[in-house]
């Protein structure tokens, strides 16, 4: 990670979970990151809807230049980014799995600006819809202007591999002469 806010965040999320794979909800308390809220969100994770901002913090809607509340985040990014952008997101929703990942962007006058996007999965609760929170942060200095649509660049996922992904030994089996089987995941 690059940018100091994102970094913040992530130990604070990282701290809270403790040994589980993500912190609940209720464990992330606004008043512990108060200088990063401004650029933090928090999203619903509903696919179909583009995955809405639930909420969004002053410094977030004013790089953007309005107000996010409602809109949908995958609907920020450009045409050629934005499957890109909901596999990450399912990604850090179904697999619990925190991500970064690098975005640009073009003002008006076209300079382009570098961004970092960092995605937090929360535990899935039943009876509470699934979100995430995230940050998204400009590297640099800040660019004046309204900003354009959003472009990946870059992203990988963060932390403690999940449990589920633990390497397996193959085993070659011979079947019949020029078939082999190899046992693997399933």
């Amino acid at each position: 990670m690059k940018h100091p806010s994102s970094r913040a965040f992530f130990a604070y999320w990282d701290r809270q979970r403790g040994a589980a794979p993500t912190p609940q909800r209720s464990e992330i308390e606004p008043g512990a990151v108060r200088e990063l809220l401004g650029d933090i969100f928090v999203l619903s994770c509903d696919s179909s809807a583009g995955y809405p901002f639930r909420v969004a913090g002053t410094r977030l809607c004013a790089l953007l230049g309005r107000d996010l509340k409602g809109e949908s985040l995958t609907g920020l990014f450009a045409a050629d980014s934005r499957q890109e952008c909901e596999d990450i997101l399912s990604v850090v929703a179904e697999e619990a799995l925190p991500l970064v990942a690098g975005a640009t962007t073009a003002s008006g006058d076209g300079s382009i600006a570098h961004l970092e996007l960092l995605l937090l999965p929360f535990a899935a609760r039943a009876h509470t819809p699934l979100s995430m929170t995230g940050l998204l942060a400009p590297l640099g200095a800040r660019i004046a202007g309204e900003f354009g649509e959003l472009r990946l660049t870059a992203w990988r996922t963060l932390g403690r591999p999940s449990r589920r992904l633990r390497p397996r030994v193959l085993r070659k089996w011979e079947v019949a002469r020029g078939l082999m089987v190899y046992e693997g995941l399933r």
